[in-house]
């Protein structure tokens, strides 16, 4: 026990903690901007995938990781945008549209790399480089503070602003109130002459440019490479982040914090002689927990609602 919290309170912890909150954040408020929209984007994960290996390539054949980051957040947007057609325009099941896209993008990613580099793992052959990390001036020379905050890269400090973008676009604009009518009103915003379809196919596209950043991340910015299946499934805590937080920038921010806490946890407890199968599942058990019991406190809430709105009617 002793040498768990040696290893957990320590900056490099809470420094680790930021960096793998990074993709989960990024796509988790992806989810928010299509679950506010009225759909539920569980695509996000493919996104993520074929964006982080459009990124590799663009970067190793391009002009560098910039351009990569460029590539994967179009890329993004195009992914998300083949998943509203086909759901939204051809009229075939989200879910089933969204879980076939995710199949797609495993093979497919895979197929795609061993076509280009004859690696069916990784395309550690490929020179695609790396995004910056940044040295926060002042800040970086406090002791503890600055380990913790500063030289992280350039795409997580853009993901702790996309908070807030995020909440100024849903909150203080009329596309964002657009976005918001078209999940809970579809029908009045269809009445004042706004498309419904138009309006979540912009909601797709700003998803995708998110999921797009989070996919670059994770080839461009937490390793240099892609591997098969690097995801590996936070796509899906993405969307159980955004419904812990019940879709709201801010919530959505403070669940992937916790989920990273455990997938950090996760890391760190590698060194310990608790079996690595069960340390692994950390992050997941995580994501669970965290759904049962949003699941038991909406249902309560709901029941409470029910109870007043009954003693008002009697």
């Amino acid at each position: 026990m002793e040498t768990v919290l040696d290893s957990v309170l320590t900056p490099s912890f809470l420094y680790s903690v930021i960096r793998v909150a990074t993709p989960l954040l990024l796509a988790s408020l992806g989810a928010v901007i299509t679950s506010n929209a009225g759909i539920t984007n569980i695509g996000i994960e493919g996104v993520m995938l074929i964006s982080a290996l459009a990124g590799v390539f663009a970067s190793a054949f391009g002009f560098g990781p910039w351009f990569g980051l460029f590539i994967a957040m179009l890329t993004g947007v195009v992914c998300s945008l083949a998943i509203g057609y086909v759901s939204m325009s051809l009229k075939a099941n989200s879910v089933l549209t969204c879980i076939a896209f995710n199949t797609m993008a495993i093979g497919g990613t895979v197929y795609f790399m061993y076509a280009v580099v004859k690696d069916k793992g990784t395309t550690l052959a490929l020179d695609s480089g790396k995004l910056p990390n940044i040295q926060i001036p002042l800040i970086n020379e406090i002791p503890v503070l600055g380990d913790i905050i500063s030289n992280h890269n350039v795409i997580s400090y853009a993901a702790i602003l996309m908070i807030f973008v995020v909440y100024v676009l849903l909150y203080k604009t009329p596309l964002g109130l657009r976005i918001r009518s078209a999940g809970k009103a579809p029908k009045a915003l269809s009445s004042v002459g706004v498309s419904l379809i138009k309006t979540r196919y912009i909601a797709l596209a700003i998803s995708g440019v998110l999921g797009g950043m989070a996919g670059a991340f994770m080839s461009m910015g937490y390793v240099t490479w892609f591997s098969k299946n690097m995801t590996a499934g936070r796509g899906f805590i993405a969307l159980a982040a955004d419904a812990m937080g019940n879709s709201t920038p801010i919530g959505a921010a403070l669940s992937s914090l916790l989920f990273a806490v455990a997938e950090a946890l996760s890391y760190s407890l590698q060194v310990t002689a608790i079996p690595p199968e069960l340390v692994q599942m950390l992050p997941y058990l995580a994501t669970i927990i965290g759904l049962v019991a949003y699941s038991v406190k909406r249902k309560a809430s709901n029941e409470k609602m029910k109870a007043e709105y009954a003693r008002q009617n009697r």
